[in-house]
This record gives structure tokens, sequence and C-alpha cells, in this order.
């Protein structure tokens, strides 16, 4: 007999297969979602990965900001997020409007933001980001004021 997990998995799969879908699961994903992904791994690997498919449907197992950045670098493809609700504590620190202030506050300073930010923030944004390659990017910058969100 078929357990319901099997059952489940060969319904997604089929799914899969028929919406011509591709499924990321962010590692932070439970271990079940994660069995069911093509790709799992970080927030930006994850859209990249995704836009390299020749799927016309992505779901994305992760937060707002990770399906917003799918999103960009897929505009042909359909992105859907499980949860819409599902947020991130760090993308959520700074808003457009904060962002827009900071800038109007700092005439010319640049601003750089960690790709883990809203699609919003990222459109008022000089340099987008990693984590790892942070440094170099502010490195290469003048030695003047730079503005760097959403945290330091």
């Amino acid at each position: 007999m078929i357990n319901r997990q099997q059952e489940l998995t060969e319904q997604i799969t089929t799914l899969k297969r028929n919406k011509n879908a591709v499924i990321l699961a962010h590692n932070y994903q439970p271990l079940e979602v994660q069995a069911v992904a093509d790709v799992t791994g970080d927030s930006l690997g994850l859209s990249i990965e995704a836009a390299k498919t020749q799927a016309d449907l992505i779901v994305f197992c992760g937060v707002r900001f990770m399906a917003e950045s799918a999103k960009i670098l897929s505009p042909e493809k359909k992105v859907l997020l499980p949860r819409r609700e599902a947020g991130c504590p760090m993308a959520d620190m700074i808003t457009p409007e904060q962002a827009r202030r900071m800038k109007a506050d700092h005439p010319g300073a640049p601003l750089v933001l960690y790709v883990n930010s809203s699609a919003a923030v990222k459109a008022e944004c000089d340099i987008c980001c990693t984590s790892g390659n942070v440094l170099k990017v502010v490195r290469s910058l003048p030695d003047e004021t730079i503005l760097m969100a959403p945290d330091r």
C-alpha cells in the first residue's frame, strides 16, 4: 500500500510535468518540501537556476523577496509563492521610502543593497550585491560616504 507521502509526491510529480513547472526549495524548507523540489539551495542561487530552466512555471518555496528575484531573472515565467505572507526579517528592515530618504539625506552617496531585499527597495538602490561579494563591491567605490542596507 502506498503511504500518503508517496501519494502526494506522485501527484506533485504529475502536476510538475503537466504544468511544465520547476519547484525551488530554500535550504531551510522542511525535508518533505526539499524531497519534491527540483533544486534546493540559497536564495539567489535558486533564482539563477530557475532562469536556466525551460520551465514555464516556477514554484518558489521560500520567502517573498526570493520569488521576486526569480521573477526579475525570469520575467517571461510565472512565479508562484506557496505562502504569500512568507517574509524575511532582514528584507523587511528597509522600505522604499526609507531608501529614498537615505539617499536624499546623503546626496551622491551610493546605496549598496543586499540582494536579500524586496524588489521595490532594489529599484531604489545603486548597487545590489550578495554577502559574498559585498566587501569587493564596497572597496571598489570611492572612499567616501557609502550607504548600506538593510543592515551595516
